[in-house]
């Protein structure tokens, strides 16, 4: 069963062996980076899957303070990545919907979230579809890898 939860400092070895491809890097940085994020305002979540830690996302509470695009108090989806050995199985989109029930107690203070994907990404794209985001259908051009389209998912 995929699953969502903080991270810990237990957790390091194993989200360290979170392989990424060099593409998803591009877009999510790599595990090392993740591990090193250690802003205020962001939180850090593991995906298992089985106890097994298969990827990794952030959670950006001053999302909408950086961007115009967000309703306000809107929080950020940041650095979503699967392991590239899991990719293909489900788990991604299975995820997604696990952290919007992760997420759902916040909606009282944050009633919405909101991501960007790069539009030369259709698989990332489908995925957060299945998992319950809705694609507003504009894009966001600031982004460092090209056009990226913006979504949305109510809490």
């Amino acid at each position: 069963m995929i699953a969502v939860e903080p991270m810990q400092a237990h957790h390091q070895a194993a989200l360290l062996a979170v392989e990424l491809t060099p593409e998803q890097v591009k877009f999510a940085g790599t595990a090392s980076d993740f591990w090193a994020d250690t802003r205020s305002g962001i939180s850090r979540y593991l995906i298992t899957w089985q106890g097994q830690v298969i990827g990794f996302f952030k959670i950006d509470f001053h999302y909408s303070n950086h961007y115009d695009f967000c309703r306000r108090k809107a929080l950020g989806l940041r650095a979503y990545a699967i392991d590239r050995r899991q990719q293909g199985k489900g788990y991604g989109s299975q995820a997604v919907a696990a952290l919007l029930a992760h997420l759902k107690p916040l909606s009282v203070d944050f009633p919405c979230i909101y991501l960007t994907v790069n539009a030369k990404n259709p698989g990332a794209i489908r995925c957060y579809q299945k998992g319950g985001f809705t694609d507003t259908g504009e894009h966001y051009l600031g982004g460092k890898a090209g056009p990226q389209h913006i979504m949305y998912a109510n809490l």
